[in-house]
């Protein structure tokens, strides 16, 4: 599988261990983060992950900042992206299988290296359920054309 990753200056240590962690694991992984703890801006790593994603250069996204807030709002911002910050492993099930999340984000202030490592597993390693969940993500695609085709308008 082809992985995006990003993140910011609170999350370069996690970044990489997550990083060998999917390349040891066999999957390839382009990573369009930081390298520096010099304060930096998350939502320009959340829009490189997010850009990938949307546009088929990667099969889903991986973003670490602080919290895994901010920088995931960033990648919403981008058309057919749905990231989600997870801090469990539960939710990082559930977002795959009932929202078919393309890109996940956690906080290296929040959870730890392990936890993140079983975070991205669940993540990975689930599928989207469908059916009655398909409909719910038409509703968002739709909410997605209405506001980037119309600036908003109803």
């Amino acid at each position: 599988m082809k992985i995006a990753i990003g993140n910011d200056h609170a999350a370069v240590e996690m970044k990489n261990a997550i990083l060998d962690y999917l390349t040891d694991l066999g999957h390839d992984v382009i990573n369009y983060g930081t390298d520096t703890k010099k304060s930096c801006h998350y939502p320009v790593y959340g829009e490189k992950v997010a850009n990938a994603v949307a546009g088929g250069t990667a099969d889903c996204g991986i973003l670490i900042c602080g919290t895994g807030a901010g920088i995931s709002i960033a990648a919403n911002k981008v058309k057919g992206i749905r990231a989600a910050v997870c801090s469990d492993v539960t939710t990082a099930r559930l977002v795959k299988e009932h929202n078919n999340a393309n890109i996940i984000a956690f906080g290296a202030r929040i959870v730890g290296i392990e936890t993140a490592k079983d975070i991205v597993d669940a993540f990975l390693n689930t599928e989207f359920a469908g059916g009655r969940h398909q409909e719910r993500i038409d509703m968002i695609t739709a909410l997605e054309e209405r506001y980037f085709s119309r600036g908003g308008e109803s």
